[in-house]
């Protein structure tokens, strides 16, 4: 191997795995490629997590909040097996109590790096720490680690889902606000009909409240794997039960409750189903559908000057065009759902891999996957209020723009009203269509200035439609939105439901955005 590699070569060889779920940092030796030392950094951050994601997720997932998570449980675990008989000495279970918080992360990676093995690391930092030895008794490796890792996302799981409600309350609020405001609505992002701006928000809006529905199921019935031993048998604590069955029960009875999940597998081996993670990674990819659709609609519309995300004083928008505010945080929503669908596909993968009662060939993938996923949508919800606080709409380029195409998404209308006055449905929309592409096509070459189709059509018989006619249609367009309004209070009665239901979450405020 060439010199210019060696530096490549210590530093591969310096890295470092994680010990459990964690901001995944890595360290590596500070070498450049001419190989002389340079004084950098050894950290490399995880960017979700610290960029982006809030303080409350970033503890549930950091290494030494998920390291506190697994004492709590054993020592929940030596409690509820002293209530049942077995012989643990009360001074120990206060002497883990006491150095619980006391959490030693190079400690623990250093006893990894002799044992090979995550939990045994822990296990000897937890009872050297404490004095005693008395964790883990009648448990597996996965007994700790499936339970700790389904608190992480069950607690992650009820943050994102009051994040919902607070952003269904700005959602509501957005479309009230805009309900009669009427812009040009547009598929195909072109021109089409008219509808208000407060629809086009609580289309998105409904959407979210149909994600957070299935998000609700799923935290209504999150099944944690509870104490299931080696294969799923529970051999090893019948064993120190004696056989008692009814112990063992309500030895994970008790166990589950200081969990706080609502449901417990019957039937698992040594891991849960990992279609469960699927379906969580599936509820948030979900969860930033609606969002992403309407930070995407804003981007089209900051580009037509007819509403913007917001600009805060001091904010740049390109380092070399000054006038430029760009939508910058719609497209973080937007890339943040691109995210989700990369760590979706990632939870595909591994729903239906089981081999027999299991193994960890998932443990790389999950270790990255369900952190970063929690962080990405964590990420996007505090992106998406601060978005929802901010944005603007600009009436006076919503009704120039909306003058300029009235008469062409009044047409549907204007052929209802020759229907009824005797002309065939196919016949009017054939001569409608020959007068709105001339239109078109005059503006586009500049051999009209104005918008004249209406005067086209009052001068074509086919139609039988008096000017008039066509002029109190097109007069009543600035106002036509169809059944929007009524359609935008459903959307805000479901949602003020929920704000009652839960007020605190409702009352949510986003921290500060870079």
């Amino acid at each position: 191997m060439t010199s210019a590699f060696l530096p490549i070569q210590k530093a591969v060889a310096a890295l470092k795995g994680c010990g459990g779920f964690s901001l995944c940092r890595h360290c590596i030796l500070p070498f450049d490629i001419s190989g002389q030392s340079r004084q950098f950094s050894r950290v490399i951050p995880n960017i979700l997590a610290e960029r982006y994601a809030s303080p409350a997720l970033q503890s549930i997932w950091s290494a030494e909040g998920r390291i506190v998570l697994e004492r709590e449980f054993w020592i929940a675990v030596m409690k509820a097996q002293l209530d049942l008989g077995l012989d643990v000495p009360v001074v120990a279970i206060t002497a883990y109590e006491n150095v619980k918080d006391r959490v030693d992360a190079a400690s623990i990676m250093a006893r990894e790096k002799i044992t090979r093995h995550d939990v045994k690391a822990r296990i000897e930092e937890f009872n050297d720490l404490a004095g005693h030895e008395q964790v883990h008794k009648g448990l597996t490796s996965r007994d700790l680690t499936e339970n700790v890792e389904q608190l992480q996302v069950y607690r992650s799981l009820l943050i994102i889902r009051d994040k919902t409600i607070s952003t269904l309350r700005r959602l509501r609020e957005r479309s009230e606000q805009w309900s009669e405001l009427v812009i040009t609505a547009r598929t195909h992002n072109v021109a089409a009909q008219p509808t208000t701006l407060g629809k086009r928000i609580a289309m998105f809006g409904e959407e979210l409240l149909a994600s957070l529905t299935a998000l609700e199921s799923l935290i209504a019935s999150y099944p944690v794997r509870g104490l299931k031993g080696a294969v799923g048998t529970q051999m090893d604590q019948l064993s120190l039960f004696d056989g008692d069955a009814e112990k063992v029960v309500e030895l994970e009875q008790r166990v589950v409750a200081h969990l706080g999940m609502p449901a417990v597998w019957t039937n698992v081996g040594q891991v849960y189903p990992r279609s469960l993670d699927f379906r969580v990674v599936a509820a948030l990819t979900d969860l930033c559908s609606g969002p992403s659709s309407l930070c995407k609609t804003l981007r089209l519309m900051a580009g037509h000057e007819t509403a913007s995300e917001g600009f805060a004083p001091g904010q740049t928008g390109s380092s070399a065009m000054p006038h430029k505010m760009n939508s910058r945080s719609c497209e973080r929503v937007n890339g943040f759902h691109i995210i989700l669908k990369g760590y979706l596909a990632m939870a595909a993968g591994l729903a239906g891999d089981q081999w027999n009662e299991g193994d960890v060939s998932c443990s790389v993938v999950r270790r990255i996957m369900l952190p970063d996923a929690f962080f990405a949508i964590d990420g996007m919800f505090e992106t998406f209020l601060t978005i929802l606080d901010q944005m603007d709409a600009y009436e006076a380029v919503i009704a120039k723009e909306t003058a300029h195409y009235l008469p062409f998404l009044m047409t549907t209308t204007i052929m209802m009203e020759a229907v009824k006055a005797g002309v065939g449905r196919e016949a009017a929309h054939k001569a409608i269509k020959e007068h709105a592409v001339a239109t078109v096509n005059d503006l586009r070459s500049g051999k009209i200035e104005r918008n004249n189709l209406v005067e086209r059509l009052a001068n074509d018989s086919r139609l039988g439609l008096t000017r008039q006619t066509l002029d109190a249609i097109l007069a009543r367009g600035d106002q036509e939105s169809g059944a929007a309004k009524s359609q935008i209070a459903a959307l805000a009665a479901s949602i003020r439901k929920l704000e009652a239901a839960h007020p605190v979450a409702a009352a949510y405020s986003p921290g500060s955005i870079l």
